[in-house]
């Protein structure tokens, strides 16, 4: 019994400094930085921190290509059809394949600087983002949840303010491993 609780406690040992050498790595692979070559192109034409748009890209997909939610949102970024035809039409482009990851990226990084353009401040963008500017607008106009009409002190929508704290979550990691 006591060489097993030894052997026990040899081998916690051993796999916690494993961790704390190889915690970069580790970081990296639950956070990875895929479509890079999109990502660090589409984030610099829109003025946007790269590191918001992986973290935005987590959240949405966990950088699943093919990801479609319940609600019909598409790819890596999520785009909804109108979202997706609405900046085919402002980016003129001929067309969009939701599922390609350049065509998605662009799309999504042109809508966060939209959102960045209508609100100004990072809480309302990804706020904007999952819940709709149209919500955040009624939110910051209602008492209930924006006491100044500049920030939100509640979000109605647990969804939303779940996926705020989320991807804020993300984004400062993404900062943290890769500033």
């Amino acid at each position: 019994m006591k060489k097993k609780l030894i052997l026990i406690l040899f081998i916690v040992i051993v796999l916690g400094l494993a961790l704390y050498i190889e915690r970069d790595e580790i970081y990296k692979y639950i956070y990875p930085k895929k479509y890079s070559e999109y990502v660090e192109f589409y984030a610099k034409e829109y003025n946007l921190d790269e590191n918001l748009v992986y973290s935005v890209i987590k959240a949405e997909s966990k950088f699943d290509k093919d990801a479609v939610s319940r609600k019909g949102a598409k790819g890596l970024m999520q785009i909804g059809d109108s979202t997706r035809d609405w900046a085919i039409e402002e980016l003129e482009m001929t067309e969009a394949d939701i599922f390609k990851p350049q065509d998605n990226i662009r799309i999504g990084c042109w809508y966060l600087n939209r959102l960045y353009k209508e609100f100004g401040t990072l809480d309302l963008v990804i706020a904007a983002y999952n819940g709709g500017s149209g919500n955040v607008k009624k939110w910051l106009a209602d008492q209930k949840y924006s006491h100044d009409g500049e920030n939100l002190h509640t979000i109605p929508f647990k969804e939303t303010s779940t996926y705020l704290d989320k991807v804020k979550r993300n984004y400062e990691m993404y900062k943290k491993i890769y500033n």
